[in-house]
């Protein structure tokens, strides 16, 4: 059965995972190869290192202390199986509009508590990928939207409060700037406080390379950017000009987000905001990037998934599921 977006599904990664000591023995081999001389220690780096009587864990000589494929990654100090933490990454990646707690909680048998903890460091994870992207270059699209709930859903005494203080609708709501890069699909996201002109000219210079250039809609905030600059003006309807020129592409990951926010999860916190919004980040990065594991489809089941995930040392990082070169975290 052909399918547009080309992977492993749920059924190949239960075959690949069917019991905990599998699991263990995998992920072993993604971070530290078939070789025990290449095995090291997460601590100190040290490749002095032996099985330990207490499977599945190692010893290192070299710190003295225990580790195991889970030490220095995002499964650490979680009792939760690592069978678990492949099936919800797989779950949460696969996912492009998000995956509730308690969704995940009845899919993997696990009480709500330990699923918000795992979506949430699985989330941290997937945050993590624009902090060590380069500035976009080529085309990129710049937008801004407003996360939270409509004025007409708040209850009559909240309104009448709003409009004795001269509030509008935009201070209820969290704001969150994005940019796309258009040749590879690439999307960076952030929350702000205010979409003011120092604010988004501040987000354009830490995301966009000089010389690229930025389509944006008409907003007077983003007016004045040292780039090439064009703008579509959605207040006259006008959103693509000379087939060109548009903010269509950040307009989808703005509506993939809004479609998770009201069919998935309801409601995001300010405090949490960050965290939804690069869970979905990474599942729009592995759907749009795909394409460009041909290479790693040839070589089969195991080919593919060793090129999905691997080991990133490193505190709350650990294995990479690799839809793109930096690759979307997985535990």
């Amino acid at each position: 059965m052909s399918d547009h977006r080309p992977g492993l599904s749920l059924f190949e990664v239960m075959e690949m995972f069917p019991d905990e000591q599998t699991a263990h023995a995998w992920f072993a081999r993604q971070r530290w190869g078939t070789d025990e001389a290449d095995r090291f220690c997460p601590r100190c780096g040290c490749t002095e290192t032996r099985r330990s009587k207490r499977r599945p864990y190692y010893f290192c000589t070299g710190c003295k202390k225990r580790f195991s494929v889970r030490t220095g990654t995002v499964m650490e100090a979680s009792r939760l199986p690592v069978r678990k933490w492949a099936v919800a990454t797989f779950l949460i990646v696969a996912g492009i509009k998000g995956v509730s707690s308690t969704r995940l909680a009845r899919d993997l048998d696990i009480t709500q508590k330990s699923a918000w903890f795992l979506l949430h460091r699985l989330r941290d994870a997937l945050e993590g990928l624009g902090e060590r992207r380069e500035p976009f270059a080529g085309t990129v699209e710049v937008d801004e939207k407003y996360v939270g709930g409509r004025t007409k859903n708040m209850s009559n005494a909240r309104r009448r409060a709003m409009r004795a203080a001269g509030e509008t609708w935009q201070d209820h709501k969290s704001i969150v700037v994005g940019a796309r890069n258009r040749e590879t699909g690439a999307v960076q996201a952030q929350v702000v406080e205010q979409a003011d002109r120092p604010t988004l000219h501040g987000f354009v210079a830490d995301n966009v390379a000089p010389g690229a250039t930025v389509y944006t809609d008409e907003a007077p905030a983003y007016r004045g950017l040292p780039y090439p600059h064009e703008t579509v003006n959605h207040g006259v309807r006008e959103f693509v000009r000379d087939q060109v020129v548009s903010t269509n592409g950040i307009e989808s990951f703005w509506a993939l987000f809004q479609r998770g926010y009201q069919g998935t999860h309801h409601w995001m916190s300010p405090k949490h905001l960050p965290r939804y919004r690069g869970g979905v980040r990474g599942a729009v990065v592995a759907a749009e990037t795909e394409h460009r594991r041909a290479d790693a489809r040839g070589c089969g089941r195991d080919g593919r998934a060793a090129a999905d995930v691997r080991a990133v040392d490193g505190p709350s990082e650990a294995v990479a599921v690799a839809p793109t070169v930096e690759g979307i975290l997985l535990t």
